[in-house]
């Protein structure tokens, strides 16, 4: 029974491959939730502190939409139930394409429980306040980058690890 645990297709194997998966993700989620809860509770709706001179500032904001304020303007009931949807297919893709991948593309499986951790701090959002917190803001002189956060810094970083691994490794079958 012990070598079954142990040998290369053994539960516990598998298991540490979905420890991995709930440490990162869980982690991505508890700083998300933690840096908004900072920012709510100390910096105004719709006020800023200067962090960097014409460069970054830390920007209180709610954005109703998706990426880059994406469907903003429509009706917010249409709205929630599209990006909770989706939030919910792209979890559920996560998982699978989590499952699929082998454990020895350690990098691909850390992209995908990433992504999960800001697609779960976003949707926390969008259930508790029907808008996601954003807070991150860059810019250069008047040209401002969308306002962002910790969870939508997670989604970037993932899909720029599994593109990078589409384009320079070979993909699991």
């Amino acid at each position: 029974m012990c070598s079954s645990l142990f040998s290369p297709g053994g539960s516990a194997i598998k298991h540490n491959k979905y420890l991995k998966l709930a440490v990162i993700a869980g982690l991505v989620i508890m700083f998300d939730q933690i840096t908004k809860a900072v920012i709510q509770n100390t910096v105004l709706l719709y006020h800023s502190i200067e962090v960097i001179p014409g460069f970054f500032s830390i920007t209180h904001i709610h954005n109703p939409g998706g990426a880059f304020g994406f469907m903003a303007n429509k009706s917010s009931g249409l709205r929630n139930l599209l990006f909770l949807l989706l939030s919910s297919l792209a979890i559920c893709l996560i998982f699978y394409f989590y499952k699929k991948t082998p454990q020895k593309y350690s990098l691909l499986s850390a992209c995908f429980a990433l992504i999960l951790g800001g697609a779960f701090g976003n949707l926390i959002d969008r259930i508790r306040f029907g808008k996601v917190v954003d807070f991150l803001d860059f810019y250069i002189g008047n040209y401002h980058w969308p306002a962002f956060n910790v969870a939508d810094s997670a989604i970037t970083v993932g899909i720029a690890i599994y593109l990078f691994h589409l384009i320079f490794k070979k993909m699991p079958e």
